[in-house]
């Protein structure tokens, strides 16, 4: 869906940002307001468009997602000169409810919420050049891009005010329970996978909307993340047995900008240089920059904010001992010095690299694999959900619920990537003749798999949930850290949330 989205729509967006911005601004009578868009078919795939924008805002994949979830995992380091307080306060687990990265990701993910609600409400105004197929599929992706903010929030802060209308009143919503939340997020992923079609009826600028398998994929991480594995089951195995997807032969194919939307795409966040590079402290989505910032905050001849931490550098398979080969997804993760980049016309060298030039730079995601230099412009999409990441939950599901013989083949197909191609399980150093043996497996092909995704802070809280970690990966966690902090200006602005609504320990 690499397309500007539509203005006008977003003009009339403004001014209902999220659940603590300021509602009762007047209204300009030479603006299109509700009551006059949401005609006609292309104002409403305008304003569903709007909603995939809120995700390329400033405060979530532009920037502030990516940040909060790699440094509350155990993946990431800082590695340039000084990580900004905001930041390091989070990777060092000692931030609070007026943390700006956490308000940040809090705000963005109800902008989601709002602008989908605005697509549930007026849908059946549009009259005008608009079939039933369409009407029915917007409000699916309405559906599930609502289910993906409330799957963010409610894994990361339990408990949240639950907004399923737009706001007509300066009064806030109490807090729902965890149960009610997840209520709401399993009752909207049911309408998406009834009303979305697979993958491949999209084509053109229409690829990247959300599909079916993305539903299913969205509905599995929610039971998994409960611990449900029987209730993930079917949605995995519909996905794999839908012919729609398959793993690519080269890894870095997932994250350079030229095989974007490929056969192992499940669903990705739409960027594209081609739609304007000015701006790109992009607050809101609206439409200005359809660009990230990840290459130049990880980018090893750029700030260099964010490394591999050492734990996950050592936890790729080395040759020893007899062991077949080295893990290739080493050189296809991370840069070091000696690394050919710009298209092999220049070599990292010491003099290129800010901090500590004996550590491992972050490769994915980088624009450097065929330019001189990052330039706060990357057009990269954001591989939310890999067919890969479908295959490891479809083997942690199946050794939880049948053991490690039926896990074992979803595990080594991962594996057998062509240019991957790592000696199939088991292993002298991974044996999987046991569930508790298997399980390490998969924890460790998932992180060397994954790293750097956006999926480990998530695995690891699941697991911590279920009891499944052998050791605590974070050092500094403590039992206050299971959840986030209500952001502080939540609490001030939403007249239904007293103190007494915070997280435990905040």
């Amino acid at each position: 869906m690499k397309t500007r989205f539509i203005l006008t729509l977003i003009i009339i967006l403004v001014g209902f940002n999220s659940c603590d911005e300021d509602r009762l601004s007047p209204t300009n009578p030479n603006q299109l307001g509700s009551e006059t868009f949401y005609r006609t078919g292309p104002q409403l795939v305008a304003a569903i468009n709007s909603v995939y924008a809120g995700l390329q805002a400033n405060n979530l994949y532009n920037r502030e997602y990516f940040f909060l979830q790699d440094l509350l995992s155990d993946d990431c380091d800082t590695g340039g000169p000084q990580l900004e307080a905001a930041r390091a306060q989070v990777l060092n687990h000692v931030f609070d409810g007026s943390n700006p990265l956490v308000e940040a990701n809090w705000r963005g993910w109800y902008r989601v919420i709002h602008r989908a609600n605005l697509v549930l409400e007026n849908a059946d105004k549009a009259t005008e050049e608009i079939t039933e197929d369409l009407r029915s599929r917007v409000i699916g992706e309405a559906y599930f891009l609502r289910a993906l903010a409330h799957y963010e929030l409610v894994t990361q802060w339990g408990g949240i005010p639950l907004m399923l209308n737009t706001a007509e009143s300066p009064d806030g919503n109490p807090r729902a329970s965890e149960d009610e939340v997840y209520a709401v997020l399993f009752a909207d992923l049911t309408e998406a996978i009834n009303r979305l079609p697979l993958r491949s009826a999209y084509t053109g600028s229409d690829s990247g909307r959300a599909s079916k398998g993305a539903a299913q994929a969205l509905a599995a991480k929610a039971h998994m993340f409960r611990g449900n594995y029987s209730a993930a089951r079917p949605f995995l195995l519909e996905i794999v047995s839908s012919n729609q997807y398959s793993l690519v032969d080269r890894y870095l194919d997932n994250f350079e900008e030229e095989n974007e939307n490929n056969s192992e795409s499940v669903w990705e966040i739409q960027f594209s240089e081609a739609f304007g590079t000015a701006g790109a402290w992009n607050g809101n989505g609206n439409g200005i920059a359809e660009v990230t910032f990840r290459g130049q905050e990880y980018g090893p001849t750029a700030w260099r904010n964010v490394i591999p931490s050492l734990p996950l550098f050592n936890d790729y398979e080395r040759v020893a001992n007899g062991a077949a080969k080295d893990d290739p997804r080493i050189s296809y993760n991370f840069f070091r010095i000696g690394d050919p980049f710009n298209g092999g016309s220049e070599v990292l060298t010491v003099d290129k690299v800010q901090g500590d030039t004996e550590r491992a730079s972050w490769r994915k995601y980088q624009m450097i694999y065929k330019r001189g230099a990052e330039n706060t412009q990357s057009g990269i999409n954001f591989r939310a959900i890999r067919y890969a990441d479908v295959l490891l939950m479809m083997a942690e599901v199946e050794n939880e619920l049948s053991g490690p013989s039926a896990a074992l083949p979803y595990i080594n197909q991962v594996r057998a990537r062509a240019d991957v191609a790592m000696p199939p399980y088991p292993t002298a150093q991974y044996p999987t003749s046991s569930k508790i043996e298997m399980f390490r497996a998969i924890q460790h092909e998932r992180r060397v798999e994954l790293a750097g995704e956006q999926i480990r802070n998530k695995d690891i809280r699941r697991w911590r949930r279920q009891n499944l970690l052998s050791s605590e990966p974070i050092p500094n966690w403590n039992v206050r850290f299971d959840k986030l902090p209500i952001p502080l200006s939540e609490i001030d602005n939403n007249s239904a949330l007293t103190n007494a609504d915070q997280n435990p320990g905040y």
